[in-house]
């Protein structure tokens, strides 16, 4: 790295995870790396985590990225840990997070979030250049995603960053980076498997030295990907623990139990929100009046002793061993809670069949907006963690060779791509 200012900084901004890049003129792009003693390098977590603290802001003091995992680990029961919180950005019915008793909008959170990573960066972000390029999905997650109001919260949460805020399909970030490693002319897909999103865009690439090296020509999404997968682990192996499909009664009705708490405990974003009086209030009331009240009992013990967590990284343990292995344990214990379970790659491929089949639709998208064939690809970049699943990867192999394919820098690869874009002439028209 030379003493060049930056020019731009590139902000992938994670469900799971978040990465930072800086670019200079002529320079290219370099990750930033967080600093201290839980730093993870250039890996910054994309969670929170709150306690209770008379000097903090109204008595409440936060941390972010690994440094919110190292103190959720040494006080779980006085703390409240927050992760996957970009999965609501899109979704109407969030308004407000109550933790401790105050509200936190998703700007709040963001804030909040983005401070912290930069206190994190050890001076490197002490000076911000005045372009900000952040990727951002093609579609949103959610049931009813609204991207004019992401739009109108992310401008919130970025605005004390940069006088010039660009957003950019983050798709479109891998492209640019990948197309560093070309030297000749190609047709491209890209496809990014985030923790909230799958996102595919098609961009054709110049020969080396063209004046516009990048030319996107079509995009799509879909709200599927890690977290999804994740929650179709807790669904077949945790929730049936916790009274999903059991029955209450009411008045001299026999009723079956509602799915809403079900959907928000296997939804790691809203897992730890469960944790406020008027939740775990009507959790008791529908405890009184289950048939079989012990499984309500043992979701409301990991709710109180914030096990969601732990949780999550058992699943996501589990998921992860599954990519290597054609089985693997899921091993999970806390709360009062002990789950020991041998899952097979074949079960996990059947629990996300439907959803492999919508992130194929989304690729086909992708290729019908840009008017090209299959056969028209000369080369396939797959990125996002996701991307080293063996059903993820087999969908691209049905379509394309082996020598079409190509992986790498799957969790900072949006980030270099974006800083480049942050330096290039017209970086306006990369922006969604």
């Amino acid at each position: 790295m030379t003493d060049i200012a930056p020019t731009a900084l590139g902000l992938d901004f994670g469900t799971t995870n978040t990465v930072v890049a800086l670019s200079g003129d002529g320079d290219g792009s370099h990750l930033i790396s967080f600093e201290g003693g839980d730093s993870t390098g250039e890996i910054f977590r994309s969670a929170l985590c709150f306690w209770e603290d008379a000097s903090g802001r109204n008595g409440v003091a936060s941390e972010a990225g690994p440094w919110a995992i190292g103190e959720y680990l040494q006080s779980p029961l006085d703390s409240r840990f927050v992760q996957s919180f970009k999965s609501v950005a899109a979704t109407a019915t969030f308004e407000r997070a109550q933790i401790f008793g105050r509200a936190f909008s998703f700007e709040d959170l963001g804030r909040l979030f983005l401070d912290k990573l930069r206190d994190h960066a050890g001076g490197q972000l002490s000076q911000l250049p005045a372009r900000i390029v952040v990727g951002r999905p093609v579609e949103y997650a959610g049931a009813r995603p609204d991207p004019a109001l992401a739009r109108q919260r992310y401008d919130l949460m970025f605005a004390q960053w940069g006088s010039e805020i660009l957003y950019v399909y983050e798709p479109l970030g891998a492209a640019f980076s990948f197309a560093s490693r070309l030297d000749r002319p190609t047709t491209l897909l890209v496809a990014d498997f985030g923790g909230g999103t799958t996102d595919f865009s098609v961009v054709r690439v110049a020969a080396p030295g063209s004046s516009r090296r990048c030319e996107p020509l079509a995009s799509s999404g879909v709200g599927i990907a890690g977290d999804r997968f994740d929650k179709r682990i807790v669904d077949h192996l945790v929730l049936p623990l916790l009274g999903k499909g059991g029955t209450y009664r009411s008045f001299d009705k026999i009723l079956e139990i509602p799915g809403g708490y079900f959907g928000d405990f296997a939804d790691c974003s809203r897992l730890a929100l469960m944790r406020n009086p008027r939740t775990l209030g009507e959790l008791r009331k529908l405890q009184r009046s289950a048939v079989d009240p012990a499984p309500i009992g043992r979701m409301i013990a990991l709710i109180e002793h914030e096990q969601g967590f732990p949780l999550y990284e058992a699943v996501g343990q589990t998921k992860r061993a599954l990519s290597a292995s054609d089985e693997a344990q899921f091993s999970f214990s806390g709360g009062g809670v002990e789950i020991n379970a041998l899952v097979s790659r074949r079960e996990f491929e059947q629990w996300i069949a439907e959803d492999l089949r919508r992130i194929e639709a989304a690729m086909d998208a992708a290729l019908v907006k840009a008017k090209l064939e299959p056969a028209a690809i000369d080369r396939v970049f797959l990125t996002g963690g996701s991307s080293l699943i063996p059903a993820i990867r087999a969908i691209f192999e049905r379509r394309f060779s082996a020598d079409q394919i190509a992986t790498g820098g799957e969790l900072t690869s949006i980030a270099h791509g974006l800083a480049l874009i942050g330096s290039d002439a017209n970086p306006a028209e990369w922006s969604a």
